[in-house]
């Protein structure tokens, strides 16, 4: 028995998603707060394999805006990496440096898609394509996009049987659920082409304690 049935679904909504967006790869996950999380600790560990190949010195660090959503500084730490906060006046999304990830949890339009980066959206009810809960990884490296459908499912590959696997990488539970793939592809049947990004408030994290 596998788990290929329950979870066509969610390739179908991934293949919409790079339709939609421009992207050549899409990895469904529970939330965007875990897409960051997982987008971090790809390049953390791709950093560290480059450094050991010989590559320049570990990033240990990145730079998010001061008024952001405080999940996203959490992914960072959790990740392994420290928080440097930088007065950033951003709309929709934003670029966090040196890695290339980008939170666009608040923008979701046509073509949106930026190569060589990992673009982690939200489909949080409040959000464009309101799913209610969700998020996905955009991306163009078909062998980082294949860490990361691993990682998001316990280190499973959701095409063959539990039974049958016999080696599992690092892995997280954060994947989505063939009920949410199936709610986004129909809002998706109503996506515009061009959709404005969402304006958004935060407190300045800078000023808080978190620890």
């Amino acid at each position: 028995m596998t788990d290929r049935g329950a979870f066509k679904v969610v390739d179908e909504f991934e293949k919409r998603l790079c339709e939609y967006t421009g992207a050549p790869h899409a990895v469904a996950v529970d939330s965007c707060t875990n897409a960051l999380f997982l987008a971090f600790m790809s390049r953390r560990m791709s950093d560290e394999l480059f450094h050991i190949l010989g590559g320049p010195e570990i990033k240990t660090s990145v730079t998010l805006p001061k008024r952001t959503y405080v999940g996203v500084a959490q992914a960072a730490r959790n990740a392994g990496f420290k928080v440097e906060w930088k007065d950033i006046r951003w709309t929709g999304q934003y670029l966090i440096d040196p890695i290339g990830v980008i939170d666009a949890a608040r923008r979701f339009t046509t073509g949106m898609y930026i190569p060589g980066s990992l673009q982690c959206l939200s489909f949080q009810a409040s959000k464009i394509l309101p799913i209610g809960r969700g998020g996905a990884i955009l991306c163009d490296d078909a062998g980082e996009a294949e860490w990361l459908r691993l990682a998001r499912f316990d280190g499973r590959n959701q095409n063959i049987s539990i039974f049958s696997q016999q080696r599992f990488p690092q892995g997280w539970h954060m994947y989505m659920t063939p009920q949410e793939a199936a709610r986004g592809l129909w809002l998706m049947m109503y996506a515009k082409d061009h959709n404005d990004d969402l304006p958004g408030e935060y407190p300045d994290l800078s000023l808080a304690s978190i620890q």
